[in-house]
């Protein structure tokens, strides 16, 4: 009985997400497009190492992981403790307004970023009102500046969801062990540092893992809000995949190929994860 629920989703995962990976990887092997694929071995790979764009989105992506991931479940986690609180009112109405932006469609809020952070948008009219600039800013039009507004915009969407994680973790923790501390003479900056990020370990490694695969494949922003503008400097490596594959003479050799880096390094990544983050 136990085969009977299990094979037809197993039939229809390995239909639809192993088969595919095998002919991606087959694919990466080959050159031309169409009808005309020729195999050529290594040579989409080989090719990387002389790719200057495909260098420059690998840092890009690398920039985002190392200061959203970072910033986003410190925030996360400082927001799920200050929820916790039974002494807290309104809980319901934080904890909605905070997890709400994740709910937004991904398109929707990039376009809306884009449009706050325009020459003539609304942070530049305010900044400008309020004399902490003399000129608008060019954010979209910068590299730096237009890095932050995609870390900007992650951190807003994203990090709501990551706190209902630690939320969820906070409530199982008994409360006892914190009035034991007290006891113990424990201030709150003790509690937080002895007690709740030793148990929310797993919970730090789950959202770790999960945000670290998400921005490896950050697309949505980039194509977006920045266009991977300005010359490239904030594409990230999914967006680069997709110009490869859609945009121009489309290359679905090279763009398979890198795939399998992005496949890889999201397996480098959380294995390391998982090794540092815990033993079990």
């Amino acid at each position: 009985m136990g085969w009977t629920f299990v094979i037809p989703a197993s039939i229809m995962i390995v239909i639809f997400n192993f088969v595919p990976m095998i002919q991606s990887f087959i694919l990466s092997l080959k050159r031309g497009s169409g009808t005309n694929m020729t195999f050529t071995g290594l040579s989409n790979y080989k090719r990387m190492f002389q790719d200057k764009i495909f260098k420059m989105t690998l840092s890009n992506t690398f920039i985002y992981l190392i200061l959203e991931v970072a910033i986003m479940l410190v925030i996360a986690m400082f927001l799920a403790s200050l929820l916790n609180d039974k002494r807290l009112k309104g809980k319901w109405f934080f904890r909605l307004a905070i997890f709400l932006p994740c709910t937004t469609s991904l398109v929707s809020y990039s376009i809306i970023f884009r449009s706050l952070f325009s020459v003539d948008g609304f942070i530049n009219t305010i900044l400008t009102n309020l004399h902490l600039i003399a000129s608008p800013i060019n954010w979209l039009g910068n590299t730096w500046t237009a890095r932050i507004v995609i870390v900007l915009a992650l951190l807003w969407r994203w990090t709501g969801y990551n706190m209902i994680f630690f939320l969820a973790a906070l409530q199982n923790i008994d409360s006892s062990i914190y009035e034991a501390a007290v006891v113990d003479g424990a201030n709150a900056f003790q509690k937080f540092t002895k007690i709740t990020i030793p148990m929310l370990r797993p919970t730090i490694l789950l959202t770790a893992i999960m945000s670290t695969n998400g921005t490896l494949q950050l697309f949505d922003e980039s194509m977006n809000i920045t266009n991977g503008g300005p010359a490239n400097t904030s594409m990230t490596i999914s967006h680069y995949i997709y110009n490869l594959s859609f945009a121009g003479n489309p290359n679905f050799g090279y763009a398979s190929a890198i795939s399998y880096v992005v496949f890889i390094l999201v397996a480098i990544l959380a294995f390391i994860q998982m090794k540092v983050g815990d033993e079990k």
